[in-house]
């Protein structure tokens, strides 16, 4: 091999190839990571109704590294995410020197477990939020299922008076609607099999029975509709007899 010149001139330029291109990857490898290219301006671009301007700032000065080039875009959004109220992240890095943060931050829409919230995607999340929401109560992973339940039955509700203030769902499958009117409060038990057939059967008599009840000032404040026929309501002061459930 050593008297071959054509193969020694081969092994010489194999091995004058991967030596450049060491060098080359440790000076970009250099370069990359040079002061020149951290980031010197970091602009939230969005709006924020809730989250803290404050806390996203401190994320980006405490955990934030990396220059353009180098910085782990992935980690930075999960870091991020970690701000309450932060549903989401999304990056932009614009030449040279800026790290530009768009933010979608959850909207509220329901009180779950009495330990977190709801958002209008039907995501749970955790934060401290002082208003008047719907409260859900149900297994774990429904949360969407129960949104989007609440928002058709809400709607149904709607032009016979009542609106949703709860929902409940059992681990077996059991619907409870809480509901309400100008008058008080009604719970609403519509079961697990047919739910939105009970539900349509009770509204169609609604200001028949339980309206006229309520405009004569007797309040009904549960109303048991798994039935096969009909529905039992009860009234405060009045005591509920027992029927042959479907």
């Amino acid at each position: 091999m050593w008297d071959d010149a054509r193969q020694l001139n081969a092994i010489a330029v194999t091995l004058a190839v991967i030596a450049l291109a060491f060098l080359t990857f440790a000076l970009v490898n250099f370069v990359a990571r040079l002061p020149a290219f951290e980031y010197r301006e970091v602009v939230v671009t969005t709006p924020l109704a809730r989250a803290s301007a404050a806390h996203l700032e401190s994320i980006v000065r405490s955990e934030l590294r990396g220059t353009f080039f180098t910085m782990n875009l992935d980690r930075a959004r999960e870091a991020l995410a970690r701000v309450p109220w932060v549903r989401s992240v999304a990056l932009r890095r614009q030449w040279p020197r800026r790290l530009e943060i768009a933010v979608d931050e959850h909207e509220p829409f329901a009180r779950w477990n009495d330990s977190t919230l709801v958002d209008t995607h039907g995501d749970v999340f955790v934060a401290n939020y002082a208003g008047t929401l719907p409260d859900f109560a149900g297994p774990d992973g429904q949360a969407a299922q129960m949104t989007a339940r609440f928002r058709e039955w809400n709607a149904e509700l709607a032009p016979h008076g009542l609106r949703l203030t709860g929902l409940g769902l059992s681990a077996r499958g059991g619907w409870q609607l809480r509901a309400a009117d100008d008058g008080g409060a009604i719970t609403l038990d519509v079961g697990r099999d047919d739910a939105n057939e009970r539900l349509a059967r009770f509204l169609d008599v609604y200001r028949k029975t339980i309206g006229v009840l309520a405009r004569t000032g007797t309040r009904v404040d549960h109303v048991d509709l798994r039935y096969r026929n009909g529905f039992a309501a009860r009234m405060p002061g009045f005591r509920e007899k027992g029927a042959k459930k479907g």
